[in-house]
């Protein structure tokens, strides 16, 4: 009877203090390559440099992802460029149109593009 108590005790606490697994935004860079293909390489080009098909016939240029400004952004700040798009620019945002993990998955993939630089003083 201890033995079993002390077990239910133990499977208890990991059930209550463990996330479970649905839990756990899902990031998958080649998800995001295809998402990327699908939206953004139209603009942004195949490798991410800003140099896409539609980039010559817009105002404002598309973000080259290898430029030093792009790769010393956050995750969160690209994110929030999918998310809600860039004003004054034809960035539009993605909000309601990719699921969160799916703008995850293209910030994972943009990183493996261009991956983060820190800026340095």
């Amino acid at each position: 009877m201890k033995h079993a108590a002390i077990s239910f005790s133990i499977v208890f606490l990991l059930t209550v203090t463990l996330p479970a697994r649905s839990e756990e935004p899902e990031v998958s860079p080649q998800k995001g390559k295809a998402i990327y293909k699908a939206h953004c390489v139209r603009c942004h080009g195949s490798q991410g440099r800003g140099d896409g098909p539609d980039a010559a016939n817009l105002i404002v240029p598309p973000t080259n992802f290898h430029r030093p400004e792009s790769q010393t952004k956050s995750d969160m700040d690209l994110r929030g460029a999918i998310i809600w798009g860039l004003a004054f620019s034809p960035m539009h945002g993605w909000w309601g149109k990719l699921s969160g993990s799916e703008m995850r998955s293209v910030t994972a993939y943009i990183r493996q593009l261009a991956p983060y630089q820190p800026s340095t003083p």
